[in-house]
């Protein structure tokens, strides 16, 4: 799986280089600014919700009561770094949620991206293809919609293990990469559905190259760290790195 994650992150590199090379930037920069501008409005309210439903909780519960008659300082500590734990979690539900969200109002532009990139790499333009490039964005829903129910089970159970004083404090990971695997697939099952996989097959597919998925989403991800710029190239980016990785896995399955 390592292999296969250096491969991922390292399909970013080649993405910035392909995108340059082929002057793919109309394809990336406009679709980009509505993402920023999503991101950053979604982010502002996600924040002020998480906090609001970590605070409804406390109160309801009558955990903050407890807390405060306990006047203890070890107590208070477990407690905010447990509050802190499941705002994080909560941040990665409601990201969750937007991500889908924009995966399933820019399939058209992923489908159309991903196969863009292929071609160019195969050497052979292929005729546009209205009713192909409808079948791909359809398939682009439904595993967004798979994946979205999925990530809802494995982060409502990360919800309720993250009130574990100690233990809860490394789930935000076990969180992460599950929600970086998720992603990664979607963006992985372009190509796989233009190569005549079926859903049950590209499942299999990715399930035997986990590394890929993760790296992919795990590098998606990290691009939001850089304001602006990261926000803007973070989309695009990353279904051209998927598009490079599996042609990378096609070379090899060739050689062998």
């Amino acid at each position: 799986m390592l292999k296969d994650i250096v491969i991922g992150i390292r399909s970013y590199g080649d993405a910035y280089s392909f995108i340059r090379k082929h002057k793919l930037w109309k394809w990336i920069i406009i679709p980009g600014i509505i993402y920023m501008l999503m991101f950053c409005i979604s982010m502002y309210f996600f924040g002020k919700s998480a906090t609001y439903v970590i605070e409804w909780i406390s109160i309801e519960t009558g955990l903050k009561q407890w807390i405060e008659s306990m006047q203890s300082t070890v107590v208070g500590l477990l407690f905010t770094i447990a509050g802190i734990i499941l705002w994080m979690i909560l941040m990665l539900f409601y990201f969750s949620l937007f991500k889908y969200i924009w995966l399933i109002l820019g399939s058209p532009i992923f489908a159309y991206l991903s196969e863009k990139t292929e071609e160019i790499l195969e050497g052979k333009e292929v005729p546009f293809n209205f009713s192909q490039l409808l079948k791909d964005v359809v398939r682009g829903v439904r595993i967004a919609f798979r994946n979205t129910l999925w990530q809802c089970v494995y982060l409502i159970a990360f919800a309720i293990l993250s009130f574990i004083p100690v233990a809860g404090w490394i789930i935000p990971v076990f969180a992460l990469l599950v929600e970086c695997y998720y992603y990664g697939f979607s963006m992985l099952d372009y190509s796989l559905e233009r190569n005549h996989l079926t859903a049950a097959e590209s499942i299999h597919f990715i399930g035997k190259r986990k590394g890929l998925a993760i790296a992919n989403g795990l590098v998606f991800y990290l691009l939001h760290l850089v304001p602006v710029a990261g926000w803007l190239f973070a989309p695009s980016y990353a279904v051209i790195a998927a598009t490079l990785s599996i042609h990378q896995e096609k070379i090899k399955q060739a050689e062998q």
